[in-house]
């Protein structure tokens, strides 16, 4: 009788074996699981803009575009967008536009108004930024290298810094974003603070 108690239990332990490597697979199999779903639900962080220039720039841009285009008017703009998505948002350039006239690649500002001219027009001074407004302040992201060169301190080498730095890196939002022009420091900037905006 004493040998058949070993046999009789066999089946029992086997049976409890069994069952633990069951639980243990089941286990992994649901750790496994758990990652994978983890993975896919994508647990990483987005960064959220701190500065309110970064969630205005998210808004988009309300561009003015006026001239010869098809459908002249004010439109809004994905942040980023250059003259030749308004001009396209515009419904194109009409039959007598000078389109060597118009730089495509260059950037949008927010209010901006663009001038798209007829073959044989000169643009006028203000849609172009050739001159100071009308206050006498001067536009940052609108002026060219004639309207800068009449600030104090300013030069046609300034100037085309200025404009260098707006055409690499979008818009000023800031008047003290004139202290990443090369050329332009604290003092410069003191002096040029009142006279000038975005």
């Amino acid at each position: 009788m004493d040998t058949q108690e070993p046999d009789a239990a066999r089946p029992r332990l086997r049976r409890g074996i069994g069952a633990a490597i069951v639980v243990l697979l089941g286990g992994f199999a649901v750790v496994v699981a758990g990652g994978v779903l983890r993975g896919a639900t994508g647990t990483e962080s987005v960064p959220v803009p701190t500065s309110t220039a970064a969630v205005v720039a998210e808004a988009g841009l309300y561009v003015h575009v006026e001239g010869a285009v098809r459908s002249p008017g004010l439109y809004l703009l994905a942040p980023g967008s250059r003259v030749v998505d308004a001009v396209g948002a515009a419904g194109g350039l009409s039959e007598d536009a000078d389109p060597a006239a118009l730089n495509l690649a260059r950037p949008l500002a927010d209010g901006e108004q663009l001038h798209v001219p007829r073959l044989g027009e000169t643009p006028p001074a203000a849609a172009g930024g050739s001159a100071p407004d009308v206050d006498g302040i001067v536009n940052l992201n609108t002026a060219d290298v004639a309207a800068l060169d009449t600030l104090p301190r300013v030069g046609p080498a300034i100037a085309q810094r200025i404009i260098d730095w707006r055409e690499q890196n979008g818009a000023f939002t800031s008047v003290d974003d004139l202290l990443a022009v090369p050329g332009i420091g604290e003092k410069m900037l003191a002096a040029l603070r009142d006279l000038v905006r975005v």
